[in-house]
């Protein structure tokens, strides 16, 4: 089922982004199986998880940190932290930057929506906050992260990913050694294809191609 949905998705989005199967809630067993399938990309938001896949999955593969990391929890995910998608506080900068050997890609995330109930930086934040990162040895931005409202309204979810492309374009021209706004990573299992249609390179897929937990 894993390789038959990994399959269609990719022939679906082909080379336009990269797919990140998100095996949160998936056994080690099940995420190798999406690795046999040919997923090279894989996100968890919790760092037990994390550090149990990574230490599963061959050396090829990449394991994204999704969910809100912990400053208090760098330490123990450091030397295997390659991609950060969630990075919104100065905070975890430091402790990359104290305990990481390696740069960390990271995207910064930004609560386009406003809601209450997410984490990120509002838009007007992420300039200064760029400002500030780029004082940062172990830190490579490169993109923004946003997700859209639990909604069905599908004009309401374009109008994040599509306000979230804006702000990719106005900072694109910050040039600066490590900070690269190139990519998008936006879009999930239900509103994938409105992410791609507003320029996602990175989309976060779990139940569409790890099945319903």
């Amino acid at each position: 089922m894993i390789k038959d949905n990994y399959t269609n998705i990719r022939q679906e989005i082909g080379d336009e982004a990269t797919i990140i199967a998100v095996t949160k809630y998936h056994t080690v067993e099940e995420t190798l199986e999406a690795y046999e399938a040919g997923v090279r990309d894989f996100g968890e938001n919790r760092p037990e998880g994390f550090l149990e896949k990574r230490k599963a999955l061959p050396a090829d593969a990449n394991v994204h940190f999704i969910g809100t990391l912990q400053s208090r929890k760098v330490k123990q995910i450091a030397d295997d932290l390659y991609y950060l998608h969630s990075l919104d506080r100065e905070s975890i900068a430091k402790k990359i930057e104290q305990y990481s050997n390696h740069t960390v890609k990271c995207f910064i995330q930004v609560n386009v929506s406003g809601e209450d109930s997410k984490h990120g930086l509002i838009p007007e934040e992420v300039p200064e906050f760029l400002e500030t990162l780029s004082e940062y040895e172990k830190i490579e931005v490169i993109g923004l992260m946003t997700m859209a409202p639990h909604t069905e309204d599908r004009s309401l979810i374009s109008e994040v990913f599509k306000r979230l492309s804006e702000l990719k374009q106005k900072l694109a021209e910050d040039n600066r050694a490590n900070i690269q706004i190139k990519e998008l990573s936006m879009g999930m299992s239900n509103d994938y294809d409105i992410a791609l249609q507003n320029g996602a390179t990175f989309v976060r897929i779990g139940s569409k191609i790890m099945g319903s937990r």
